[in-house]
């Protein structure tokens, strides 16, 4: 049922690429994959040109209604804001589910915890909880440091609303600009922790259960892990559907062959594939 809808309008979108150029920006969640459908849909159509930038959920909406992206990546839901503006402009944004996602909480791997609960996470990132020995007595007495995606984020977001319950995270929790930069500073910094796309789990860090369970693809689609979301590609369809370039990618996206490159970087497939 959840992919009725969505290849109901795919099947709407008429067009083939013909040298056309292709704009995406936003979400750097959704940017892996996005990258792997580009070099694809590239060698099927050789003379498309394909300019890809992940830079947070907001920035690509942001974009989207300044007319500088033909398509949107986003690893959160519009806001109620954005809604408000498309009512204002006159302007009407199509989402498309392209893939699932788990927020994977990460840690230096040389720190001795395996497994974190929502609880503690809100007691770390609202400033309740400041030392690693307040979640396990066992954990060294030292000064947990919290690492964070910036506000342009749609990871940011999502833990937000779902992490936070909308509360504000403490001043102590450092920013970042991307997800790569939380990793590099949990690699540096033993008792650093994070939150990041379940994609970009490398051997470099260590993902905690949380709740006692694992990040995977498997819990991710049973639905047993708490924190996981859609990933979205949002279009302009204020003029009508969007057709060549943009309607023939989102097909390729959501065909067999894009979905299985879905889970090929670590993310649940949103159709198609068992």
């Amino acid at each position: 049922m959840k992919s009725f809808v969505t290849v109901f309008v795919l099947l709407m979108l008429v067009g083939t690429a013909f040298g056309s150029t292709l704009v995406i920006k936003g979400s750097n969640t959704v940017y892996p994959v996005a990258q792997l459908w580009a070099e694809a849909y590239k060698e099927i159509n050789p003379d498309a040109e394909i300019s890809i930038e992940g830079a947070g959920s907001s920035t690509g909406i942001k974009a989207l209604f300044n007319g500088q992206t033909d398509i949107a990546n986003s690893s959160r839901w519009i806001k109620s804001s954005e809604i408000e503006q498309m009512n204002k402009e006159g302007k009407y944004f199509i989402p498309f589910i392209v893939a699932y996602d788990g927020i994977a909480i990460v840690v230096n791997k040389s720190l001795e915890i395996e497994n974190i609960t929502v609880q503690q996470l809100y007691d770390i990132y609202s400033g309740k909880v400041t030392t690693w020995n307040q979640i396990d007595s066992s954990l060294p007495k030292n000064r947990i440091v919290p690492l964070s995606r910036d506000n342009a984020s749609g990871t940011f977001e999502y833990f937000v609303e779902h992490v936070m319950k909308g509360d504000k995270l403490a001043p102590q929790v450092q920013q970042l600009a991307s997800t790569r930069a939380e990793v590099e500073q949990i690699m540096q910094n033993k008792y650093a922790i994070g939150y990041i796309g379940m994609g970009y789990i490398t051997e470099d860090v260590k993902a905690l259960t949380v709740e006692n369970i694992e990040p995977t693809v498997a819990n991710v689609n049973s639905g047993a892990y708490p924190i996981s979301r859609p990933l979205f590609m949002f279009v302009d369809a204020t003029n009508g559907l969007p057709t060549g370039v943009i309607g023939d990618f989102l097909r390729f996206a959501l065909s067999p062959e894009g979905q299985s490159a879905v889970l090929s970087v670590g993310y649940v497939n949103a159709y198609g594939i068992e």
